[in-house]
């Protein structure tokens, strides 16, 4: 029984017989203002391959009433079952299908999804198809490789707007008629419907015109900045056409902040939709300015990889996603006017997540063996976006970057409005590069594992270098991880550094080189004396695990805070993290680095990251023992900075927040109420809506704030963000009700819409309440595969990630959850889920043990 699922042989077999030539789809959405179902017609015109075969077409409906192949009516109750339609006798040539459905809206996030605003009661509709649920809006062939046309026909309540990706009509009797799109994949399709607030403007170039707009809804117009957004866009598309040699493919470019959204945004040609949380309410850092950038530039760079050019199969979503991400990272560091000339220094945040991903019994290669829809579904990884894109900006070091895009535009233009392999595009690199990236791609692409890269330095008596090796080593992949380990090709640089006069840490200077096999000898110039630091991997150019020489290391431990550079920061904050979370580096040793440095530290990016992974290493990696000692340490020092920062500064807002998240003492919670009352203040700091509810969670968890005054709280922020603030501070608070309420909300119900289901969660899971929260351990493991065959994908990850006891950091989870995975059967995608989470708690034990060392060395 194939259920949901879509094997990549079924694909295969699928696109050897159907070339598809175009969808007419026609949907009634009248009644969206009352939810429900709809109706859903789809024409579609295909040749078959082959005279008398058989296939289908996918459709996830409650209800279908006619399916008509070429002029004849089929049995429905014959043809339609596990979210397929059953094609029989095809003709040889053209075929014509017609089906008649009745599909659902959905509060998950996933085909036509409905929210209703709390402000205006009017109901908002998007779709979102990445990566099967174009099924869920119309009868679809739903794979990459089987593009075609579509035109939308939409019936819509009066006075809303409809957008989709060509350019939206004039309706006639409310009903909105697209011209067909260009040929696309049905997961790129879109449709955007409600009465949603815009503002228009133009790209002009070349005497072309492509027609801009932004939507979002109308009690979020008054915080939409829509210049800037124009400006970070017209800035893309400047970048992104000179470096592609390609005019941007489509006849409009819409971006949509819409609600309940998933992920950070969707690709839809011509139509991207965004998390509407970019609509910022409230005063954000520089940080979150920067990320909603560059969310802008990767969508935007999918115009052109991912949407005119896309994969055939999903084992290259790694290529479309890192791509994007790349290039959008190189667009905000390299283009003219760009605000954030330091984004390498930011990308080091999403190597993080990628070292961290490649480090669990789930890590894969970059090119991942994608087996069918299950396996894709749970592959949105660090490695897909953050190792994938990592190793690309080491592709651009190793060819060059001129000849990367070279190869890039030939790319392009060979394969517009096609369905390519990883081997054409490495052929068009090939061909630009002169470089053989066959064995370049075996062993970054097509091997899993993280290298790590020592110096291995010798000096003389007086100082002076003699030998300089750089040592790289193939860690055993994790326990229950595919594949072996191995050695790669790295293109590094090095970079020397010391202190000049006025005490800052200046690179003096670089070597670039190619470091392969166990051992690398560094061309140092002889009798040069060593220098303060030495740094491998400067700029970042690879991925790897890097490790100071003790010297260095020594010097970094005093001087992190005096680089003059943001990036070379960056890697020794990272390589301290990377070292704490392996057990080389004790979290109260770390904890003392970060406050020795911090204080420093210019780029608010950084500081941010700092701030999360400070508290991560205290909640879990420190002995449980000394824990509170940490936590009050830390809470004393952000406090102390919150003080201390410029009054009006991100700094200042960054600190606040941070001291917010572990106020502990009477004193410290006395203040976050009085200055949630207004009865103090910290000058320059306006607690604005945002931050109040920062407040409100913390008080709520610490037991201090009643539901009444939740409510009351939400009375004043009656919107859709205040209604999930309220849901995680009710849920945050220390009483068994409280958690029972809310656990049987998420678990035993299925009514939360996946926005308010993810704030729950993060309400009930308060890491001062592993006492309160430890009885949740086996409900868990007795609900969660229930949970996950009964869901939907978004929302049945969000309980199998959310709710594992990673806060119960012992050796009984770790033999629950074994239990749990040798008893249950669960499929391919639970099993990893489950055993990533298992590894966490693993590797918290371990850094537990390395806290607890420290402790009586």
């Amino acid at each position: 029984m194939p259920g949901t699922n879509l094997t990549r042989e079924e694909a295969q077999e699928r696109a050897r017989l159907l070339t598809v030539d175009a969808y007419e789809i026609d949907l009634d959405l009248s009644g969206a203002q009352e939810g429900g179902t709809y109706r859903s017609v789809t024409v579609v015109r295909f040749d078959s391959a082959e005279a008398g075969a058989e296939t289908f077409i996918d459709l996830v409906a409650p209800a279908v009433h006619e399916v008509e192949l070429n002029g004849r009516a089929l049995d429905v109750a014959a043809v339609f079952r596990d979210s397929r339609i059953t094609l029989p006798h095809l003709q040889a040539g053209a075929n014509e299908l017609k089906v008649v459905a009745d599909c659902a809206y959905t509060n998950t996030g996933e085909g036509l999804h409905r929210f209703v605003d709390p402000v205006d009661e009017q109901a908002y509709l998007y779709t979102q198809f990445e990566v099967p649920d174009a099924r869920r809006v119309f009868a679809s062939f739903e794979q990459p490789d089987l593009k075609a046309t579509f035109r939308f026909t939409v019936k819509a309540p009066s006075g809303w707007t409809v957008i989709s990706n060509s350019p939206t009509p004039e309706p006639k009797d409310d009903v909105w008629s697209f011209e067909p799109t260009p040929r696309i994949s049905s997961y790129i399709t879109a449709l955007i419907v409600g009465p949603y607030h815009s503002v228009h403007s133009s790209y002009e170039k070349d005497g072309r015109t492509v027609p801009l707009g932004i939507y979002c809804r109308p009690s979020l117009a008054e915080y939409l900045d829509a210049d800037a957004i124009f400006d970070v866009t017209r800035m893309g598309f400047d970048w992104f056409e000179e470096k592609f040699d390609y005019a941007y493919p489509f006849a409009k470019y819409d971006q949509l902040f819409v609600p309940e959204f998933n992920a950070g945004a969707m690709e839809n040609a011509g139509a991207v939709t965004i998390r509407d949380q970019y609509v910022f309410r409230s005063k954000v850092t520089d940080a979150a300015y920067e990320t909603r950038a560059e969310t802008i530039l990767h969508e935007l760079a999918h115009m052109w990889f991912g949407d005119l050019v896309t994969m055939e199969w999903w084992n290259d979503l790694w290529l479309n996603e890192s791509f994007a991400t790349y290039t959008s990272v190189a667009c905000l560091a390299y283009a003219e006017g760009s605000g954030w000339p330091h984004a390498w220094t930011s990308f080091t945040n999403m190597k993080t997540w990628a070292y961290r991903q490649d480090q669990l019994p789930s890590t894969h290669p970059i090119m991942a063996d994608i087996r069918d829809l299950d396996d894709v579904l749970v592959n949105f990884d660090g490695i897909t976006y953050g190792k994938g894109a990592s190793v690309l900006k080491q592709l651009v070091a190793y060819v060059g970057m001129d000849e990367f895009f070279k190869g890039v535009q030939a790319y392009f233009k060979a394969h517009a409005f096609g369905n390519t392999r990883l081997t054409d595009l490495l052929s068009a690199l090939e061909e630009t590069s002169g470089r053989d990236l066959k064995s370049w791609s075996k062993a970054w692409l097509e091997t899993a594992g993280i290298n790590v890269l020592r110096p291995e330095i010798e000096t003389d008596e007086d100082g002076r270098v003699t030998s300089f090796t750089v040592l790289q080593e193939a860690p055993a992949l994790p326990a229950g991880a595919k594949g072996e380990s191995t050695l790669r090709p790295h293109r590094i640089a090095i970079g020397f550094y010391d202190l000049d006069e006025a005490g800052k840490l200046v690179r003096t200077d670089r070597i670039e080189l190619d470091v392969d096999g166990e051992r690398t000898t560094v061309p140092f110039p002889a009798d040069k004396a060593r220098p303060a630091v030495i740094l491998l991997n400067d700029d970042d150019l690879s991925y790897a695990k890097v490790r100071l020489d003790e010297e260095s290391l020594r010097f970094v431990i005093e001087h992190l805070g005096d680089f003059t550079e943001s990036l070379p920061r960056a890697l020794c904050w990272t390589s301290a993290w990377d070292m704490t979370r392996d057990g080389e580096l004790a979290t109260r040793d770390y904890l003392a680095l970060v406050l020795s440095g911090i204080g420093k530290e210019s780029d608010i990016g950084v500081v941010q990251s700092l701030h999360r992974q400070v508290k991560t290493a205290l909640d879990l990696y420190a002995t449980p023992e000394w824990r509170e000692a940490g936590l009050t340490q830390w809470t004393d020092a952000t406090l102390a900075h919150l003080r201390a920062a410029e009054p009006g500064s991100d700094h200042q807002l960054a600190w606040a927040r941070a001291f917010a998240a572990t106020a502990r003492t009477p004193q410290q919670l006395d203040l976050l109420r009085a200055l949630l009352d207004g009865t103090e203040a910290v000058e320059g700091l306006t607690v604005d809506t945002e931050l109040r509810w920062a407040l409100v969670q913390r008080l709520a968890a610490t037991g201090l704030i009643e539901e009444e005054e939740i409510d009351a709280e939400y009375a004043r922020d009656r919107t859709a963000a205040g209604e999930r603030h309220a849901a995680s501070a009710r849920a945050a608070r220390p009483t068994e009700e409280a958690k029972a309420e809310a656990w049987a909300s998420v678990v035993e119900s299925d009514k939360l819409p996946n926005s308010l289901q993810e704030a729950v969660i993060a309400g009930f899971v308060q890491t001062d309440q592993r006492e309160l929260l430890a009885p949740y351990a086996e409900k868990f493991f007795a609900s969660v595969k229930d949970v996950w065959d009964s869901r939907s994908h978004e929302m049945a990850q969000q309980v199998a990630i959310g709710l594992y006891p990673a806060l119960q950091v012992s050796q009984e989870t770790l033999d629950a959850t074994d239990a749990w995975l040798a008893s249950a059967e669960p499929g391919a995608g639970l099993r990893r889920l489950m055993s990533e989470s298992r590894s966490g708690v693993e590797r918290a034990l371990r850094a537990r043990t390395a806290d607890a060392a420290a402790a009586t060395a």
